[in-house]
């Protein structure tokens, strides 16, 4: 397995998003849902993702209880209306690797991530997030393309 790590200082970035508690199996679901009512909620704003990226913020690793944070970067701080709310990515240095397949072979990349990160002396903040370039529903399961990155200090 090739991984390439970037580390790397990013700004803080403005999202709206959707934080939920859900079964691992019913997260495909809650992404659908979360998703679909963000973007319904964009385009009443009259506004677009600053990029075509969803994103998935785990704050938890319990599969029968993901604490999970689903939703866009936008390119400015925007109100947040019922569940969707109004946040952001926060500033710092982080680690990430572009990985290419399935979720559900995704385990390892994330052992190899926190491996390289205690190596270099650093610490997670405790969030993982999943950035996603492309969608099962439009590719194939080995197509799919994944931004995994990791908040240190």
């Amino acid at each position: 397995m090739s991984n390439e790590f970037v580390l790397e200082e990013k700004q803080a970035q403005p999202v709206l998003s959707i934080r939920t508690r859900t079964a691992v199996d019913k997260l495909p679901q809650e992404l659908g849902k979360a998703y679909e009512a963000i973007i319904q909620y964009l385009n009443e704003l009259g506004e677009k993702p600053a990029e075509p990226v969803a994103f998935a913020a785990y704050y938890n690793t319990d599969m029968q209880d993901l604490d999970v944070e689903m939703g866009f970067p936008v390119s400015k701080p925007l109100k947040g209306k019922g569940e969707i709310k109004s946040g952001e990515i926060p500033a710092g240095k982080q680690v990430s690797c572009m990985y290419k397949g399935s979720y559900s072979k995704v385990e390892p990349v994330y052992q190899a991530m926190m491996q390289w990160i205690s190596e270099k002396g650093y610490t997670p903040t405790g969030v993982a997030y999943e950035f996603y370039y492309n969608s099962p529903m439009d590719v194939p399961e080995s197509e799919l393309l994944t931004k995994i990155v990791f908040p240190i200090k």
